[in-house]
């Protein structure tokens, strides 16, 4: 549900944001002009130049003018190409080339930018400065789309690596469009004052949006708040984003409203920065620079109550106690939206109060801040005053590293040390005059947050003095024995020449500014420009420090940490584990449990893994067959109920030691759940009867109101003894309804799961004198679980299943069992454009996982010392997050690999994930299962059900032993095994192998009724009513008929279709007991009638009979004879249409019935054995004589079961030509030509002797014919005791008249009913 609402509220944000802003429609068309190819020669400027033709100017995609190209003086990462866009342009993509015809260009570079040509900013993607691949040779066009789009005048592009003849050349263009909006620069004393229409402003959505830059870590850049309390406030504090939204509090304290949320960080660094705040109700959405924190406010309230006014840029003028003592900002804001109104251009056209400005400018002034950017081997050289008594340096810096060389100088007689320990400042003075002393000072705590300290240390005459962040009263004073030397040179971020020194890392990682040496502010400007002291590695006029932490990458609560170059997770006390405490402790269930041998106990269980739901505590009851879940409750057993309320009911709470979404967790994955509830009564009733309003009821899941009780269920307001009809008043549907003075009790099991659990019970009726109740509800109890066993089998190499909305995140974790014979194949595969992820088997004993980060793809491959093709469950595990990669197999063998520092955006897996084979590669064939993709399980049995090659199910052996369910049985599943389903066929035994079939007594007949739209069936005795899974009426194109049968009677009818219609299929013995089939689909004046003409089938012999109708084309397969193919004249109909009944053995039938049938073949009737009767998926005798099958289906007479019409034939079938009850070969002995006898020269006496051993053998054939028949007959012959009349009737059709009294209402209702 939470879910839900938050897509909801989604779209409900993306239509109110889309008219925000001018800016923001810029965005809408297509930003694509070109930028730099239209600038003039003087636009392009250059760190240096090669040569006369190769100046920056040159520099254009796809021109040649010049030497083709820019190319500076020296190869090395000093070099810089700089474009001057003319004004701030919104860039989305850069394209380079190499120097035209030349061996010149650029692999690998960065993007700086800015708006003044100082404090440069690096391109960061995916929270890292950015390197982008260029150009393999000199004239292919590379194009790199940018993740985020620049808002700059300036451009700096800088090569990193270049042709492997080690010459930078390069040509490129620059795509996006012009930008222009509002800047307004706040001294922190100016607030804009949006006032409202009305006095006060009650919305329940509010999109709020802008950009500032600024230098200061502290500052209000919005404010309003009302009356009532509700209030909402963005400020900086120590350089992130504080969100602070109150929607009302209660009076009296009850419902808090204050909500909080920090957003950002190092936002003090001088660069424009993007908000945006966009709330629905409760929901909001809050968008620093890109990363968007999704939260919901706290306390019940939905409106933003406000009064008058909302400030941009500081806090009203008479702000209330909820604003605080806080400081307005300092720096530049543009863009400014409010609720669709643009409050800077509000401003620019004086429609709202600008009094407070002393100067209203819109241009924001540049910046003095000149930082340094030092890397792990990176120093700066400054002189200073040398000889000099007094030591004076002050500096700022910024780090995440706890360790660090700030500054190291020599003095004439010593040195002294100036750095960052275990995020402390340190001073080292070493002074080796006369002798060596050591002085050792420090002073602060925790400076490697990244935040801007200040630094002074002061040496003069016999003291020194270190202060950080200016606070004096903090200063750390110590004495120095001996007067000191300046050297005259100073070293920061690095000293890497020789010394004796002990232990401060020798190098620095960070950024400075403001360094002073004797009290004088140096001009690093100067420095860039070689003018004094030295350098190396250093980057000038730019701070490069990145928040590693920020979007926080430690999941589940885990503690980040950083350095300059990482960070770390601790994730002690989460539940989770991993470089980003994504993976769970805990496997997802008692089931998981059991399988790995543990016994019953608490266990902690984490349904859903990697995803939101924490981990939780349970009992596990692991029962021989089944696995129970216990979640208790804070009810003890027999709780009194207290008197009602004015109400006159009584509430009792129930709660559990889980949250909603864990219990659901549990109950959604649970086969089946339970919960025992008992209710004790003195003449106190509980549910009052079925009917009218109950005087006690429930709530369950999703506040529910539920007025059953255990035992009963939903719909039904009875309790287990009104069910079971064993209440101790009759009358009464509950025990305790019938009000008696003894102690009575209502007691049983809810069952319904998606209504459990029980979280509160109301109770109507305590309040009348004598009333006492006493209630129980024990703990809630599953068993099963749907997601462990989820499973599908692969029968093919080409088969997969097909997932289109696999969503991958920055970590992603995949998880399954599988069990297998081959030795190879793909498990998954993600086919995403820009993404890739596969897992396969290779081997026999080896899993491989690979995908790609960015455009460097990463393998891991785990070998198992044992088969993994063995056909055993194995569990394969694999990882990815910013940190590392991890495949992990059954638990034990594992590999784990460092990821490479880019290419980790969020993945866009919304694509195509296929499970099996995918691509033309071979899939594994077999059975996986409990497939999890970041803590959301796939449903591989329901996705399989739809797609062929693969069958749900993965828990026996289908797969190798399928051919062992005969006759179309369907192969089951099981955990443990297999069956065989041969409930749509007519056969029955373990492997749809043994035939069911009857003998029909004289008179005997089945009538199977296809069921219509309402109305019973016309035969009496049917077994049961309409149920789910029946067959009904239809009109069929094509049937399949299929039966055998054996008998000495003819003519007989052996199966009559019948219909609605007139339409008809029939299958009859004739006189001369040959077979004829007679068709009546309509359209002809005479039924289509086939004879099969070719031998005496009422013989005593089984015979088989398959008839195969396709609209006009009808097969005939008559036991092992040549199959024979029949087609309906033009006239006929196609359809047979309406499909009422299927009749064995004999013809009951209302209606009009063919004349013929019922005078030739319907009396006496069949007599003999039928067996294996199937119409399509109908098995009509199959359902007549197994009690257990709930099916329309009548019988009479007498049927008993036999499967004498399914023996095997006695005598081999012969081919027509050679049979001699073939009509066309009677009087031929057996096949004979002359030719060849002549031709073999025998004489015609080998004739003579031949046709009497023929005659010898076929005598012999015909006393051997006479045995069986004599042998069948009485094997089918049955005596029973018949029916009260049936003695005195004067035939079988006569002996059911007189035992069926429904047969008179079947003559008045048809007067044209046959009987003969």
């Amino acid at each position: 549900m939470s879910s839900l609402i938050a897509m909801l509220w989604l779209q409900v944000m993306s239509s109110i944001i889309i008219n925000t802003s001018s800016a923001a429609s810029s965005l809408s068309r297509k930003c694509e002009d070109s930028l730099a190819t239209p600038l003039p020669y003087s636009s392009f400027s250059s760190s240096s130049v090669f040569a006369r033709g190769y100046g920056a100017g040159y520099a254009k995609l796809n021109r040649n003018q010049g030497a083709g190209g820019w190319a500076p003086l020296d190869t090395d990462r000093y070099q810089w190409l700089q474009v001057d866009l003319g004004s701030r342009k919104q860039v989305v993509a850069i394209a380079t080339q190499g120097r035209y015809s030349s061996s010149d260009w650029i692999s690998h570079y960065r993007l700086l930018y800015s708006d003044t040509q100082k404090n440069w900013r690096s391109y960061l993607q995916d929270g890292n400065i950015w390197t982008f691949e260029g150009n393999m040779n000199s004239e292919d066009v590379v194009r790199q789309e940018l993740q985020h789009p620049i808002l700059a005048r300036y451009i700096r592009f800088i090569p990193l690596a270049w042709s492997k003849d080690r010459r930078i050349g390069v040509r490129l263009e620059l795509y996006g469009c012009s930008y222009w909006a509002d800047v307004i620069s706040f001294d922190g004393h100016s607030i804009i004052p949006y006032r409202f229409r009305n006095k006060k402003m009650k919305v329940v959505k509010d999109v709020i949006s802008l950009k500032f830059k600024t230098m200061a870590r502290d500052g209000v850049l919005l404010h309003g708040e009302g009356q009532q309390g509700d209030y909402i406030s963005l400020e900086l504090h120590k350089a992130r984003l504080q969100l602070s939204i109150n929607l009302g509090s209660s009076q009296y304290g009850s419902i808090q409203g204050h909500t909080s949320v920090t957003s950002g960080s190092l936002l003090d660094d001088d660069h424009w920065h993007s908000v945006v705040i966009e709330r629905y109700r409760r929901n909001v959405n809050f968008s620093v620079d890109h990363h968007t924190q999704q939260f919901r406010t706290n306390g019940e309230f939905d409106h933003l109550d406000l009064d008058y006014e909302i400030g941009f840029g500081g806090l009203p003028i008479s702000p209330k106690q909820s604003s605080g003592g806080k400081e307005n900002f300092v720096g530049c804001m543009e863009g400014i939206f409010y609720n669709g109104e643009n409050i800077t251009s509000l401003v620019r056209r004086k429609k709202v109060d600008t009094t407070s400005f002393r100067n209203l400018t819109f241009s924001c002034a540049e910046s003095n801040s000149f930082p340094v950017f030092f890397n792990s081997t990176s120093f700066l050289r400054l002189p200073g005053q040398s000889d000099s008594d007094t030591l004076s340096v002050s500096l700022s810096f910024r780090t995440w590293n706890p360790n660090g060389l700030l500054m190291f100088t020599r003095l004439v007689d010593g040195w002294v040390e100036l750095g960052l320990m275990e995020g402390k400042v340190i001073v080292y003075m070493n002074v080796t005059q006369k002798k060596n002393t050591r002085i050792e000072i420090s002073s602060g705590s925790g400076l490697n947050d990244g935040q801007w300290h200040i630094v002074h240390l002061n040496a003069l005459e016999n003291h020194a003095m270190l202060t950080v962040d200016g606070d004096e009263a903090s200063t750390v004073r110590t004495a120095i024995p001996i007067q000191i030397q300046t050297g005259g040179t100073y070293f920061f971020g690095g000293y890497f020449l020789h010394t004796t020194s002990r232990s401060l890392q020798r190098s620095f990682q960070g950024c400075m500014q403001m360094i002073h040496i004797d009290d004088h502010l140096i001009d690093l400007r100067a420095v860039e420009q070689g003018l004094i002291g030295t350098f190396e590695n250093v980057s000038l006029d730019m701070c490069a420090i990145i928040d590693r932490c920020v979007p926080n990458h430690c999941e589940h609560g885990g503690q980040c940490s950083q350095t300059w170059d990482t960070f770390n997770c601790n994730c002690t006390g989460t539940g989770y584990t991993g470089a980003t405490c994504h993976t769970s402790l805990y496997q997802q269930s008692c089931e998981e449990y059991k399988a790995q041998g543990k016994s019953s106990g608490a266990y902690w269980i984490d349904p859903d893994g990697s995803g939101s739901v924490a981990p939780f505590r349970v009992s596990c009851y692991m029962a021989e067959e089944k696995v129970w879940t216990t979640l208790r409750n804070n009810l003890s057993p027999q709780t009194s109920v207290s008197r009602a309320g004015q109400d006159g009911t009584a509430e009792l709470q129930i709660t559990y030691n889980v949250t909603d979404e864990q219990m659901l967790s549990v109950t959604r994955r649970a086969d089946k759940c339970e919960q025992y509830v008992a209710y004790a009564c003195r003449m106190s009733r509980l549910l009052n009867g079925p009917d009218g309003d109950p005087l006690t009821w429930w709530m369950g899941r999703a506040n529910q109101r539920h007025s059953y009780w255990g035992g009963s269920g939903p719909g039904i307001q009875k309790c287990a003894c009104g069910i079971e009809n064993n209440c101790t008043d009759p009358r009464h549907h509950c025990n305790c309804d019938a009000d008696l003075r003894t102690w009575k009790e209502d007691a049983g099991l809810l069952v319904y799961k998606d209504h459990l659990p029980v979280t509160q019970v109301v109770v109507g009726d305590t309040s009348r004198a004598g009333s006492e109740a006493k209630l129980t509800v024990g703990p809630l109890k599953c068993h099963g679980d749907r997601n462990y066993w989820n499973a599908a089998s692969f029968t093919s190499p080409a088969s997969y299943v097909h997932f289109q909305s696999f969503r991958g995140e920055t970590s992603t974790d995949i998880s399954f069992y599988f069990k297998t014979s081959s030795n190879h194949g793909v498990f998954l595969e993600n086919l995403g454009t820009t993404n890739f992820l596969h897992i396969e088997l290779r081997g026999g004993s080896v899993v491989l996982f690979s995908f790609d980060v960015g455009s460097e793809r990463v393998e891991l491959s785990v070998r198992s010392p044992e088969p993994l093709n063995n056909d055993q469950w194995h569990r394969v595990e694999a990882e990815k997050n910013i940190k590392e990669a991890v495949l992990q197999l059954n638990g034990r063998y594992r590999e784990v690999r460092p990821m490479p520092p880019q290419g980790h955006a969020k993945l866009d897996f919304y694509s195509d994930l296929y499970v099996g084979a995918s691509s033309g590669q071979r899939g594994v064939l077999g059975c996986m299962r409990a497939l999890k993709i970041n803590g959301a399980i796939y449903d591989l049995e329901e996705r399989a059900k739809m797609t062929p090659g693969v069958n749900p199910g993965c828990r026996g052996h289908c797969s190798s032993y399928r051919m062992h369910c005969r006759n179309g049985g369907k192969c089951v599943e099981h955990y443990n095994g297999y069956s065989c389903d041969c409930s749509l066929t007519a056969y029955d035994g373990p492997f749809c192998m043994d035939d069911v079939g009857g003998y029909f007594e004289t008179g005997t007949l089945v009538r199977y009724d296809f069921l219509p739209d309402a109305g019973p069936s016309l035969l009496g005795g049917v077994k049961s009513s309409p149920g789910v899974g029946i067959p009904r009426e239809a009109n069929l194109t094509q049937e399949v008929l299929v039966f055998s049968f054996s008998t000495y009677s003819a003519p007989c009818i052996l199966v009559y279709i019948s219909s609605r219609t007139r339409d008809y299929v029939a299958v009859v013995l004739r006189h001369n007991g040959t077979l004829q089939i007679r068709y009546s689909l309509g359209g002809l004046t005479e039924p289509y009638t086939i004879d099969f003409d070719h031998r005496n089938l009422a013989n005593g012999q089984p015979h088989s009979v398959n008839i195969t109708r396709n609209l006009r084309e009808i097969r005939l397969q008559l036991d092992h004879y040549p199959l024979f193919t029949y087609t309906l004249p033009e006239a006929s109909d196609t359809h047979f249409n309406l499909v009422k009944s299927i009749f064995l053995g004999k013809i009951f039938e209302t209606g009009q019935i063919d004349p013929i049938l019922i005078e030739r073949y319907n009396t006496p009737g069949f007599v003999g054995c039928l067996s294996r009767v199937q119409l399509n998926s109908v098995a009509p005798l199959k359902a007549a004589l197994r009690s257990s099958m709930t099916a329309p289906v009548g019988t009479h007479g007498i049927l008993v079961p036999s499967n004498c019409g399914a023996s095997p034939l006695t005598i081999s079938p012969l081919a027509s030509a050679y049979d001699p009850w073939h009509i066309e070969a009677a009087g031929a002995v057996f096949p004979f030509k002359e030719e060849k006898a002549s031709d073999d020269g025998v004489d015609g006496n080998s004739a003579v002797i031949g046709g009497i051993v023929s005659m010898v053998i076929f005598t012999v054939l015909c006393i051997m014919v006479i045995v069986i028949r004599h042998m069948f007959r009485h094997k089918g012959s049955y005596h029973t005791n018949e029916a009260k009349g049936a003695e005195s009737a004067d035939c079988a059709d006569a002996a059911i008249i007189v035992n069926d009294p429904a047969f008179t209402e079947t003559i008045d209702e048809s007067k044209k009913e046959w009987f003969i």
